[in-house]
C-alpha cells in the first residue's frame, strides 16, 4: 500500500527516512561523540623481565616504523585515541557501504545488460 501524500506530511522526517539513512544519521552521531584520535599502537612494556622499556606509542610514518616513549599519562589518553581512532574507521566503512546503499537506491540506473550485485557495488 502506498503512502498517501496526507499521511507523509504527518510523519515526522526521521519516520519517513529508510532503515540505511536512520542507520548512517546514527553513526554520525556516533561520530560526534568521539574524542581524540591517532593512528598507531601502544604497547605496555613495564611487566617484562629485566626491567621494561616502559609505555610506548609506535606508528608508521612514511614506511618506516617510529617509537615514542610515554609516560603512564600520555599511555592511558594516547591508548584511548588509538581505541577511538580505529571505531572511527569502523564507522567510516559503514557509512561508505550505506552511502552507496542510499545512492543506488534512491537513484535511477542507467539500463544495464548484466544486473549489479552487492558485491560489485560493496554493499554487502
Amino acid at each position: 500500500m502506498l503512502d498517501t501524500p496526507a499521511k507523509i506530511q504527518g510523519m515526522t522526517k526521521a519516520q519517513t527516512r529508510s532503515q540505511p539513512e536512520r542507520e548512517y544519521e546514527r553513526l554520525c552521531q556516533q561520530l560526534a561523540q568521539l574524542g581524540l584520535i591517532t593512528q598507531g599502537s601502544v604497547q605496555d612494556r613495564t611487566a617484562r623481565k629485566g626491567g621494561g622499556a616502559g609505555y610506548q606509542w609506535t606508528r608508521k610514518v612514511a614506511r618506516k616504523t617510529v617509537t615514542v616513549s610515554l609516560s603512564a599519562e600520555q599511555f592511558a589518553k594516547m591508548k584511548e585515541a588509538v581505541g577511538n581512532y580505529r571505531q572511527l574507521r569502523r564507522h567510516l566503512e559503514k557509512m561508505e557501504r550505506l552511502s552507496r546503499r542510499i545512492i543506488f537506491k534512491s537513484t535511477p540506473h542507467p539500463g544495464r545488460h548484466k544486473r549489479l550485485t552487492c558485491k560489485v557495488l560493496g554493499i554487502n
